[in-house]
C-alpha cells in the first residue's frame, strides 16, 4: 500500500497541473446563479482549465436599510470585485450589465456578454391582487421598487398608485411583499426571476411603452435615466429618455443607424479591439463604432432638448430628500 501509494504521488507531481481560473461573484442566489451558469459554459469550452467561484459581500450587499439613490456612491455592487481584480485574487467577475458603472476602471475590460435574457421589468402582485395589473390596482395602492428609473416612469404612467423604496436580494424582497401587508406589488427584472424559477409570480411584464430598462449605472443611481434599443433589418434603434423623480417632466428620442454584422469577421480580429470598454473580437470595429456614435449622437440630442436640467433637479432633490 505504501509504495503504490507514493508512485502515485510521483506520478501527479510528474503530471501537468490544470490552471486554476478564479472567478468572483457577488453572494446572493441569483448572483451565484448567474456565475454558475457562465462557468458551466467556460468549462465546455475550455475543459483543460478548472474553475474556483469566488464569493463576496459588496456595498449594496451590506447596506440594506437604506434606498440605494441615497447611498451617495456608483459601482454599489461591483467595487469589492474590482478591487479582488485589481489585488489579484481573482482572474475575472461575473456581473449584470445593468450593475456596471459607464466608464470602467483603468486595465478592466468587458471579455464576454451572455445571451441576452427578457430585459424588461416584471410585476410580481400580493396574493391578494394575483390577477390584477399595475392599471386595475386600487387607489394609493404601494408600489415598492429600489430603483428610481423605474419609480419615476411608472409614477408618470400610473399616478393613481405610489412608490415606495424596497431594498434586499429577492428572496427577501419577495417575503416582504408576502408578509408585511405594506406593498400590493414590487417591480422586479423579468430575467432574475427567470432566472431564479420563479416565472409563476410574474403577474405582468413591463413593455417599452410603459417602462424601459437600464443602461448600465448612467448617473448612477440617483437620476432616472433609461432606453430601449431594437435591432431591425440592420438598424439599430435607439430610443433614450430622462425624467424628474416624479415623472411629471420626461424627455425622450429615438435615433437610428445602419449596423452590419457579417456572419464572421473576414478581417480577423483588431489589434486593440476594445471599445467603451468591451472587447469585442468577433464583431467588426466600423460596426461598433456606429453603435458608439449612435449613443453619443442620441446623449447629445437630449442634452441640447434640456435634459441635463430634468437630471440636475433630480438629482438635487434626490440628495435633499
Amino acid at each position: 500500500m505504501s509504495g503504490n501509494g507514493n508512485a502515485a504521488a510521483t506520478a501527479e507531481e510528474n503530471s501537468p497541473k490544470m490552471r486554476v481560473i478564479r472567478v468572483g461573484t457577488r453572494k446572493s442566489q441569483l448572483a451565484r446563479i448567474q456565475t454558475d451558469s457562465v462557468v458551466a459554459t467556460l468549462k465546455a469550452l475550455y475543459p483543460g482549465l478548472q474553475f474556483e467561484i469566488i464569493a463576496m459581500s459588496t456595498t449594496g450587499d451590506k447596506i440594506l436599510d437604506t434606498a440605494l439613490s441615497k447611498i451617495g456612491e456608483k459601482s454599489l455592487f461591483t467595487k469589492e470585485l474590482e478591487h479582488a481584480l485589481e489585488r489579484n485574487e481573482v482572474d475575472l467577475v461575473v456581473h449584470s450589465l445593468k450593475d456596471l458603472p459607464t466608464v470602467l476602471p483603468p486595465g478592466f475590460t468587458i471579455g464576454a456578454v451572455c445571451k441576452r435574457e427578457c430585459p424588461y421589468d416584471a410585476v410580481v402582485f400580493h396574493p391578494k391582487f394575483v390577477g390584477k395589473t399595475l392599471e386595475t390596482l386600487p387607489e394609493k395602492s404601494v408600489v415598492g421598487t429600489s430603483s428610481l428609473r423605474r419609480a419615476a416612469q411608472l409614477q408618470r404612467k400610473f399616478p393613481h398608485l405610489e412608490f415606495k423604496s424596497i431594498r434586499g436580494n429577492l428572496n427577501t424582497r419577495l417575503r416582504k411583499l408576502d408578509e408585511l401587508q405594506e406593498f400590493s406589488a414590487i417591480i422586479l427584472a423579468a430575467a432574475g426571476l427567470q432566472r431564479m424559477g420563479w416565472q409563476n409570480r410574474v403577474g405582468q411584464i413591463l413593455h417599452p411603452e410603459e417602462c424601459m430598462y437600464a443602461v448600465g449605472q448612467e448617473g448612477g443611481c440617483s437620476v432616472p435615466v433609461a432606453v430601449h434599443t431594437a435591432m431591425k433589418d440592420g438598424q439599430l434603434y435607439l430610443t433614450g429618455g430622462v425624467w424628474s423623480l416624479n415623472g411629471a417632466e420626461s424627455m425622450q428620442e429615438t435615433m437610428q443607424a445602419t449596423i452590419h454584422v457579417p456572419a464572421q469577421h473576414e478581417d480577423g480580429p483588431e489589434d486593440d479591439p476594445q471599445l467603451v470598454g468591451i472587447t469585442a473580437r468577433n464583431i467588426p470595429r466600423e460596426a461598433q463604432l456606429a453603435a458608439e456614435n449612435l449613443g453619443i449622437s442620441l446623449a447629445t440630442l437630449l442634452l441640447n432638448k434640456g435634459a441635463k436640467n430634468i437630471l440636475d433637479v433630480a438629482r438635487q432633490l434626490n440628495d435633499a430628500h
